[in-house]
């Protein structure tokens, strides 16, 4: 892990632990993990900045356990220790789901991808992302062992691939939730345990809605789904970006607080959320769950003989 990237993934599992734990039960959280939490700190009364500096001198290997646990995004590989993968096909920050598909079919799981990247979720379609300098299989591979779920499309001839097959027995072997598309064939085999989605009469829109729901929703999921999509709202590029995924998150049931208290914290550090309507609609979530709103510059500073009649 390069250096900035693990200085920038401590600061968000310390974000984390703030808003979840009291000091004791970040110790004892961290205890468990094997951090020395006798070690000398500054003495500064924050839980984030006391997290930290647990965690400054702590193995990579640890650091990216921790945030897994946690649910706190990152781009980092974490498979098996012999071996080196190199996934460069997720988006930063956003949550990593493979498309297990037929190539026949490239054309609209592509089309399901771009419909996804709204959400905060990068979507692994092999026959688009793969260049065709590189070795494939590695690619699908790295992308396998890196993914935070899978979604199977399920339509004829989904059962005689060899690929296909190995793609969702990889997914079940590691444990990560397996999402079944049914278009045309219901799930079969190992795939028969997990709940099916079916895509009869439904637009690519709809699908990446559904998948969506899915993955706020499942206890295998929820925690990182939810902080890519925080994290993904405060790198928003336009306003209708960040209007979306502030309404998405307005639509999540019982959202925890760590990540309105997120996007209160910063939302000055973005143009696009300081924004008009966009920071009307995050004013408008952080009222609704009991947190203050966002108070901008100009608005701070205003007498009480400025405020309009």
């Amino acid at each position: 892990m390069k250096v900035l990237e693990r200085l920038e993934l401590v600061d968000r599992i310390g974000r984390e632990l703030q808003s979840r734990m009291s000091y004791g039960e970040i110790d004892t959280y961290l205890k468990a993990y094997g951090v020395d939490t006798m070690k000398p700190t500054s003495g500064v009364n924050s839980k984030w900045v006391y997290s930290k500096e647990l965690l400054g001198d702590e193995a990579d290997s640890i650091v990216l356990r921790i945030a897994d646990e946690l649910g706190v995004p990152h781009n980092q590989i974490v498979a098996d220790p012999g071996r080196t993968l190199e996934a460069t096909f997720w988006e930063p920050f956003h949550f990593k789901l493979f498309l297990s598909h037929l190539s026949a079919f490239k054309s609209t799981t592509g089309q399901l991808q771009t419909a996804l990247r709204k959400f905060g979720i990068s979507a692994f379609v092999a026959h688009v992302d793969i260049e065709p300098t590189r070795e494939w299989q590695d690619e699908i591979e790295a992308g396998l062992f890196s993914m935070d779920a899978l979604a199977a499309i399920l339509m004829r001839g989904f059962k005689e691939s060899s690929w296909t097959d190995q793609e969702v027995g990889v997914a079940f072997g590691r444990g990560v939730l397996v999402i079944p598309i049914m278009r045309g064939i219901n799930p079969y085999g190992f795939i028969s345990k997990f709940q099916g989605l079916n895509a009869n009469g439904k637009s690519v829109g709809d699908i990446a809605d559904e998948l969506f729901r899915i993955l706020a929703k499942s206890p295998k999921t929820r925690a990182r789904m939810l902080s890519c999509l925080t994290e993904t709202t405060l790198q928003s590029k336009s306003e209708a970006e960040a209007i979306f995924k502030i309404r998405k998150l307005a639509s999540i049931k019982n959202l925890p607080k760590g990540h309105l208290q997120k996007l209160k914290e910063s939302a000055s550090a973005s143009a696009v959320l300081m924004a008009g309507e966009a920071l009307d609609e995050l004013n408008a979530l952080l009222t609704a769950r009991g947190i203050e709103p966002v108070v901008t510059k100009s608005s701070a500073n205003q007498s009480d003989d400025d405020v309009p009649f």
